[in-house]
């Protein structure tokens, strides 16, 4: 997860793992199709080469994803219905915490040979957003992210694991609805896509034909090969730990400790790229994915991607820098943390990201600078944007300037997430004078803004409660 921190066999052996699971996903696709087997035999067999990637990848440490779901599963099923979904958060999110701590101070602190807890945290997502689908699904709760992800039956056993330690997504996710995971196993993830996207005539003629991923996995894989190339180049060249460089910040001009920070970030970042585009193309390969269609009736294969590397590239603020990176990881926060929060969501969802992506001090340096960052930004948008939007031109110079700003303060905030330590995070932002920490107080302070949250929650509310009031009403009706 870190830049060049990753020991070269581990490394070796995940892209192995990888690229087997993407010809798996093919041979998964054809031989196993639901017209031709049984949703039993396709979830035994994900399960079972999901299991054989994770020992062959993490050795006997792949047990903790059996025990990290046996627990859950557990509790889901001993525990009443009203507080299921807070036992299970709390049983799934303790395990994970518990291996990262041992992981960090057992094993070697800093080395990743034995980072058996990435797979652990996308196990952690689904099972926890499973838990909130089946919770509002059987008690109809309102959330307005969550109205079309409602589910109402428990899953069994093999359904859960098949689910959780899947092939597809066993190493590298991404996360996804059970509700969309079941569709696909049993081949009906088409035909309401269809129906819902089938108003002209183009997209009627798809209608009753199943869409071939084959365009979406080759152009995902060509993006894969050019990250990993950029990745490979760049890495060594610029790595981040260089900006604590004590010659380098004595001899540097500002200006161009700027411009290395951004460098130093944009080398790391086809890293990422690599793997979720990587992840997602294996999905794609299995079937799983599809969105719909484009006007032209194109098919998107986009339902579970983890990533747009333009809109990161590009974002000219902080929120549509996160809106497009780990997207599902967003979108999981979302859904358990910041649309149920009553106070203060924003500093709870950086909270519980950190405590998600581990124990290493690092990552609360972070989250806490990045919800600073998200006040400020939401601020000045709030407060500012409204004057440059006279004209284009003035929308132009805005958009430029807030590009800038973007990528340095995206820069800034995730130096520590890289560093992990304390000492080396503190001695990068006391050499920038901790400025941008200073200049987003003040910023919030100036300029207070409503809660963004709460007043698109009202409106959701008001819009997809008739919606939400139907599906509990047929639900009674069946039972």
């Amino acid at each position: 997860r870190h830049c060049c921190s990753t020991p070269p066999q581990l490394s070796v052996n995940f892209v192995a793992c990888q690229v087997f699971a993407l010809l798996m996903a093919v041979w998964f696709r054809i031989y196993l199709h639901p017209s031709k087997t049984s949703p039993f035999i396709r979830h035994v067999v994900a399960t079972l080469l999901g299991f054989y990637l994770a020992l062959f990848c993490f050795g006997w440490y792949s047990l903790h994803f059996l025990m990290q779901s046996g627990l859950s599963y557990g509790v889901m099923v001993f525990s009443g219905l009203e507080h299921m979904h807070k036992y299970c958060f709390i049983v799934t999110m303790g395990y994970l915490i518990l291996c990262q701590i041992t992981r960090v101070y057992v094993f070697d602190y800093g080395m990743y040979s034995a980072d058996f807890t990435g797979p652990m945290m996308v196990i952690t997502q689904k099972i926890t957003s499973m838990v909130f689908e089946i919770h509002d699904g059987k008690t109809c709760v309102i959330v307005p992210l969550t109205v079309y992800l409602l589910c109402v039956r428990m899953p069994s056993l093999l359904e859960y694991l098949s689910y959780n330690c899947n092939f597809m997504g066993i190493l590298a996710g991404p996360t996804c609805s059970y509700n969309d995971y079941t569709a696909f196993i049993e081949g009906t993830c088409y035909q309401p896509r269809h129906q819902e996207n089938a108003n002209g005539k183009e997209n009627g003629k798809h209608q009753q034909i199943e869409p071939s991923p084959k365009n979406a996995v080759i152009s995902k894989l060509c993006t894969c090969a050019i990250s990993l190339a950029i990745y490979l180049s760049l890495c060594r060249v610029l790595p981040v730990e260089y900006t604590t460089n004590d010659d380098f910040v004595n001899s540097t001009p500002l200006h161009l400790q700027v411009v290395y920070l951004y460098l130093s970030m944009l080398a790391l970042r086809p890293k990422y790229y690599f793997v979720w585009t990587l992840a997602d193309a294996i999905n794609n390969a299995a079937g799983f994915g599809f969105s719909g269609y484009n006007k032209d009736g194109s098919p998107q294969w986009d339902l579970i991607s983890n990533v747009r590397i333009l809109g990161i590239e590009l974002a000219t603020s902080f929120k549509m820098f996160i809106d497009n990176w780990n997207i599902q990881t967003a979108l999981w926060l979302k859904r358990v943390c910041y649309e149920r929060c009553p106070i203060n969501p924003t500093a709870a969802t950086f909270l519980l990201s950190a405590m998600w992506h581990g124990v290493y001090p690092g990552y609360y340096l972070t989250f806490l600078t990045g919800t600073t960052m998200t006040m400020a930004a939401r601020a000045i948008r709030h407060n500012i944007r409204p004057y440059f939007l006279v004209s284009d031109s003035y929308k132009l110079i805005y958009d430029v300037i807030t590009w800038i700003g973007t990528q340095i303060a995206i820069s800034y905030t995730v130096v520590p997430f890289v560093l992990l330590a304390v000492g080396p995070s503190l001695k990068f932002y006391t050499s920038w004078y901790f400025c941008l920490h200073i200049v987003c107080l003040l910023v919030v302070l100036a300029l207070p803004v409503k809660s963004r949250r709460r007043q698109e929650g009202l409106h959701d509310n008001q819009t997809e409660h008739n919606s939400t009031d139907n599906n509990c009403n047929q639900k009674d009706k069946a039972t």
